[in-house]
């Protein structure tokens, strides 16, 4: 059974264009976006799956916690 890890996101209102940008705090580069908070929040686990599916095949390790605690 593979193990489902839990990130936090931050999601940023775009007063100019809309919609919301996304980014993974504990996964720099990890930015996205969507027009509406449904979609930013499905887009966001798609990066992050992604991501991960990245740090996999380079042998990286996968962050056990997020970069930044609050």
């Amino acid at each position: 059974m593979q193990r489902r890890r839990r990130f936090k996101v931050v999601l940023e209102w775009n007063d100019e264009d809309g919609g919301y940008t996304v980014t993974v705090p504990a996964l720099p580069g990890c930015i996205t976006e969507g027009d509406t908070l449904e979609e930013a929040l499905r887009n966001a686990e798609e990066a992050i799956t992604g991501y991960l599916e990245a740090l996999k095949i380079q042998g990286r390790p996968i962050p056990e916690k997020d970069a930044n605690t609050w």
